[in-house]
């Protein structure tokens, strides 16, 4: 008797029949003794369409929406951009697998698709669909090498071990098919026209679009309403007594950014020719550890912020390619550090990879937290090169194996050290409240960095003492523009879908690491990059170089679409980590289900009350417009209490309260006079204002976004008095 395999396309296939020694070819798989083998490629089956089920909801009608089916039902896919016509190639290999799996010398199937949601149904659907009553088995592997496809064999698991995973997978299937079928139809023939379907433009709305989409928003808004200032330095050079030269930065109470720079042209006057005392001596030597091995977002941003013309889809698709090859382990993985089953291997393939390598002598390889913790491993370890070692690579393969090769060696060379000075100097001869403040660095050991040529930027400081005096020489006063953020690349954008717009420093904290495992995050690494590009083939973004930007379109949905959870980056992340709380068996299908369908509900009938799309709502009859909502432009309306959007009861926040503590304290009172000039201008002016000291000033006041609380504050900006 015999098992039928079922791999996720041909070329994993072949890398078993290759491990099997198989080498019967037939029409759509391959035999041998004990083994069947065929494929899939990808989803061979679809959802039904609303129209399968009904003919009538062919036309879009808002009257047939929400639509609930009773049962979900699947059919063979359509062929790529042509409605109504099956994909001929699926049908065939549906067909095979069908007649597979009913021969008599198949005793039972093992589903051999990649271990992660999507790959668990990509077979699961065929099998419900076909009926198989045959017992079924999951080959789990993280790796295509012989070695790898042996042992995972030999350790099948009975494919209903798999449910909790099967059910994750379906749920996001199905939530994603409620979501994107109803509330993408009752949208476009809201807002667009839609019962003309050739000529209307369709809107898609989608789970995970759509915060994807708001988090470019959000990010050119601050661009937009970014308030151009300035700050200044000063710049002092100092000489020892042996002729040798550093520069320092003055300061007051370690603080060396200041808003008038007449007052530090008095303070490089003073200086200038002085003498300075060294008064603290600081040296510490600082390690420095390699980035961690990679996961998929994390291997995506670095390629496309390093190399032109690549994309976050085009790194997933040659990564893909490098794992089918055996080359790479599985790389759609959420996770920066390895298995601890894995150490053994780890050495094996590391002794391989570091033969004839200028710096061999100084790999070692070692058990260390920062590579090893499978308390940080959820489905599979980062990922790293394996035992095979290509001959010959594609130019863009080459790039892509090389950085995550480069990476696994990083994590067995020394750590990099390296020495940092500080130097704190006053000037005792002359009444000045700050000190000076100088710094350098001297790499030590460039250790990891060797691998990648990393240099560091060393700053060198002469060999003085504590209590050496030197010679201030100049003193210059240099002008800093704050600059506003940068648009979004798909490096950045990656990693904030990553973390769920949680911010969260380089090295990976605790938090942010917890928070990527319990499925906390916008997407999964298997989707992102799609998202991204589903992004720029509808038109709610652009790509201006390596910048993501939105477009009007995208700018309208955003502001105006009155759903506003599926624009909502905690909403999202909840959703996604209750479906990762299915595969713990923490939370059911049908649960997650019910969220969705109620959600669903709700959702289409906003749109169906909601008024034109992209068109500003109108204040209320016999009430005046004080002038347009920064955050929608919709008009600002005056109520009892303060000054705001009338656009309120679609989820726009914007207020200016007429009892502003801030502006009280100062010892006004906003007006709609004050908030007519604020919203004209950017900004309103007061002379005559009261401190809490009670001193008199004149300042201008904005009313701007704060970037890390997404809240309106006062900004003050002090205005010169009037000479007499």
């Amino acid at each position: 008797m015999k098992k039928l395999i079922i791999a996720e396309k041909p070329s994993v296939a072949r890398n078993i029949a290759e491990a099997l020694d198989i080498r019967g070819r037939k029409d759509g798989y391959l035999e041998g003794e004990d083994y069947v083998i065929t494929w899939v490629f990808g989803h061979l089956l679809q959802l039904f369409d609303a129209a399968d089920y009904q003919e009538e909801r062919r036309s879009w009608k808002l009257e047939l929406f929400p639509f609930i089916p009773e049962e979900f039902r699947y059919k063979v896919k359509e062929k790529g951009g042509q409605r109504g016509t099956v994909d001929s190639g699926a049908e065939k290999q549906v067909a095979i697998i069908r007649s597979l799996a009913e021969r008599e010398d198949v005793e039972s199937l093992i589903s051999a698709t990649d271990y992660d949601r999507e790959g668990q149904i990509i077979a699961d659907e065929v099998l419900l669909y076909l009926g198989i009553q045959k017992p079924v088995y999951r080959l789990l592997l993280n790796e295509w090498t012989k070695e790898e496809v042996l042992k995972g064999l030999a350790e099948i698991r009975p494919n209903p071990e798999m449910k909790p995973l099967q059910d994750a997978g379906f749920g996001r299937q199905l939530a994603d098919w409620l979501i994107g079928i109803n509330l993408t139809s009752v949208a476009t023939v809201k807002y667009r026209n839609g019962t003309d379907r050739k000529n209307s433009q369709v809107l898609n709305i989608g789970r995970v679009l759509l915060p994807t989409l708001k988090i470019i928003y959000d990010r050119d808004q601050e661009i937009a309403n970014f308030q151009s200032s300035r700050y200044y330095k000063l710049l002092v050079r100092l000489r020892t007594d042996r002729g040798e030269s550093l520069e320092a930065l003055y300061q007051e109470e370690e603080n060396e950014k200041f808003e008038d720079p007449e007052v530090l042209k008095a303070i490089a006057d003073q200086l200038s020719g002085s003498r300075a005392n060294v008064t603290d001596k600081q040296v510490e030597r600082k390690k420095e550890y390699p980035p961690y091995l990679f996961n998929l977002s994390n291997l995506q941003g670095h390629i496309t912020s390093k190399y032109k013309g690549w994309t976050s889809d085009k790194v997933l698709k040659t990564a893909q390619e490098l794992y089918e090859k055996k080359l790479i382990t599985y790389p759609r993985t959420a996770s920066s550090v390895l298995d601890e089953s894995l150490k053994e291997k780890t050495a094996k393939v590391l002794a391989i990879h570091k033969k004839g390598l200028p710096y061999e002598s100084e790999i070692r390889f070692h058990e260390g937290k920062r590579v090893f913790d499978s308390s940080k491993v959820e489905s599979h370890s980062a990922i790293m090169p394996t035992t095979v070692v290509p001959n010959r690579l594609k130019e863009e393969e080459d790039i892509v194996y090389q950085a995550i090769r480069n990476r696994f060696l990083m994590q067995f060379m020394p750590v990099a050290e390296s020495e940092e000075t500080r130097l704190i100097l006053s000037v005792p001869e002359k009444d000045v409240k700050g000190e000076l403040l100088a710094k350098g660095k001297v790499q030590l050991a460039e250790g990891w960095k060797v691998v990648e040529n990393m240099g560091t930027k060393e700053t060198l400081l002469p060999s003085v003492a504590e209590g050496e005096e030197l010679t201030i020489e100049n003193a210059e006063v240099s002008e800093v523009v704050r600059k506003p953020p940068k648009p979004h690349t798909e490096k950045t954008l990656l990693r904030v879908m990553e973390t769920c717009g949680k911010s969260f420093e380089e090295d990976q904290s605790e938090e942010m690491m917890t928070a990527i495992l319990s499925g906390f995050s916008i997407g999964t690494p298997a989707t992102r990059a799609e998202t991204i590009k589903k992004l720029l083939d509808v038109g709610y973004i652009e790509a201006k170089g390596k910048n993501l930007l939105c477009t009007p379109l995208g700018k309208t949905m955003v502001e105006t679409l009155p759903v506003k959870e599926l624009f909502d980056l905690e909403y999202t992340g909840r959703l996604e980590k209750t479906l990762a709380d299915i595969e713990r068996k923490k939370f059911t299908k049908e649960e997650f289900l019910q969220l969705i369908v109620d959600f669903t509900k709700q959702s289409v009938e906003l749109i169906k009350q909601d008024r034109l799309f992209g068109a500003p709502t109108q204040p209320p009859e016999g009430t005046d417009s004080l002038g347009n909502c920064p955050e929608c432009g919709s008009p600002v309306i005056e109520s009892p209490k303060a000054f705001g959007c009338s656009n309120w009861k679609n989820g726009c926040s914007f207020t200016i309260w007429k009892e502003d503590r801030f502006i009280q304290s100062m010892g006004k009172q906003v007006t709609p006079e004050m908030v007519k000039l604020l919203l004209a201008n950017g900004k309103v002016g007061f002379r005559g204002l009261t401190s809490k000291k009670g001193n008199r000033f004149s300042a201008y006041f904005r009313y701007g976004k704060d970037t890390e609380t997404g809240k309106y504050k006062w900004e003050m900006e002090f205005i010169p008095d009037r000479p007499e």
